[in-house]
């Protein structure tokens, strides 16, 4: 990777921040957009900005063919069976839900548990509280180790003949943790249970194979992996997909409508009713592109060496608590922190001053954080645009924030 070629097809990075240049360390929240994205965005708006599916002109045509292209593109990303599997939706909350209320709520019951673990993202866990307090299923979690890491042993344990639905999240926005979601689906499976995986992390990192994963549902989002906000994907196995009822009516997801009764298109439109974000989803086409012309193994790679380095350097400042496992090759592309007697909203602002992005927060994460017995932490994560310059920028502006508190509690 010529990671300064790569730095060069994203504008956004070439700007300063508040008199410093941008260093862009918050790609878990949202990443940013190559020209090639963007400009497939432009043409679709200049050149042929049409509805899909229903007009017979030719943009209607043209429209219609990028779109379902895009379907195509993700069915390949993913490698899924056939296109039908391929649902888009605004993102993975989108996604989630629509498992949540098309698949659960219809098909669980009284006395049936559903499965996740502490350190679910919220859209992977309210979905199934409520699903459950309408299905009167258990809601059940399965134990995660200090490192953030889940053993096989204790999946095992978790998951019985009552175990119905599981969801879990690939890679842990805080912990950063890549779980062995095969392994998780195949025990689930051995049970007769049904998992869905929370892709959001892993989309835009790992290569994603779903028929070897062999899960039944994946949900993920295009802003995370260079692509537009409010496109995301939900992968279903088609035999799932068939006998869901779907829960968004209108246009475009009908086949035939009487004054009493109708019925749904075939898959995947069943699931898309209105019009869909075709700019967005020509968008995420374009980032598929982008980020298979780099290669899936060379961006983990260049991820791998970045958390290593960051690891290795915050390490060494001793105000510094690191969460999550200590190993690169455990965990993916972000490193969460917290630095003694700093809140980290304030450690945020600081280094902001200098042009340095960060996240702060719960990250959406809240019974994980009352499990790591704090508030809030603070988080840097890297993606195919960053360097180690960047993590060094971190490492002296956490230093110089760490003097100025320090100056400042005296």
């Amino acid at each position: 990777m010529n990671i300064q070629e790569i730095r060069d097809q994203f504008p956004i990075l070439k700007q300063q921040v508040n008199g410093h240049p941008l260093v862009y360390l918050d790609s878990s929240a949202t990443s940013q957009k190559p020209y090639a994205v963007i400009e497939a965005l432009q043409d679709y708006y200049t050149n042929y900005n049409s509805n899909v599916h229903r007009g017979a002109h030719t943009l209607g045509s043209l429209a219609t063919d990028a779109f379902e292209n895009a379907r195509e593109k993700v069915k390949s990303f993913i490698h899924a069976r056939e296109s039908a599997e391929i649902v888009f939706t605004r993102g993975t909350t989108a996604s989630l839900n629509l498992v949540a209320q098309c698949y659960v709520r219809e098909f669980l019951q009284e006395g049936d548990e559903i499965l996740i673990t502490l350190m679910e993202h919220h859209s992977n866990l309210i979905p199934w509280q409520q699903a459950a307090k309408k299905t009167g299923a258990t809601l059940r979690y399965i134990p995660i180790q200090p490192d953030g890491t889940i053993r096989i042993e204790d999946v095992e344990e978790a998951i019985t003949s009552k175990t119905k639905f599981v969801s879990i999240t690939h890679v842990s926005n805080v912990m950063g943790t890549i779980h062995p979601v095969k392994q998780i689906a195949a025990i689930a499976h051995r049970h007769g249970a049904v998992i869905c995986v929370d892709a959001a992390q892993s989309a835009p990192h790992l290569q994603l194979d779903v028929q070897d994963l062999d899960c039944d549902f994946m949900a993920f989002s295009g802003h995370k992996m260079a692509g537009p906000t409010g496109i995301g994907v939900l992968y279903g196995k088609k035999v799932l997909l068939e006998k869901m009822t779907p829960y968004e009516y209108g246009g475009e997801m009908i086949d035939h409508v009487d004054l009493f009764e109708s019925t749904w298109k075939e898959l995947p439109w069943k699931f898309e009713g209105g019009t869909p974000n075709i700019a967005g989803a020509i968008g995420l086409g374009a980032a598929i592109d982008f980020l298979q012309q780099i290669g899936l193994t060379n961006i983990r790679h260049h991820e791998n060496q970045l958390v290593n380095y960051a690891l290795e350097q915050l390490s060494l400042i001793e105000e510094i608590s690191i969460y999550g496992p200590r190993k690169p090759e455990l965990r993916s592309g972000l490193v969460t922190f917290n630095v003694s007697d700093v809140h980290p909203h304030d450690l945020a602002t600081v280094l902001d001053s200098e042009g340095i992005a960060i996240r702060a927060g719960h990250h959406c994460c809240q019974p994980l954080m009352r499990w790591l017995n704090v508030s809030s932490t603070a988080r840097a994560s890297f993606y195919l645009y960053n360097t180690e310059e960047d993590i060094d920028a971190l490492v002296k502006g956490l230093k110089r924030a760490i003097s100025y508190f320090k100056y400042v509690s005296q």
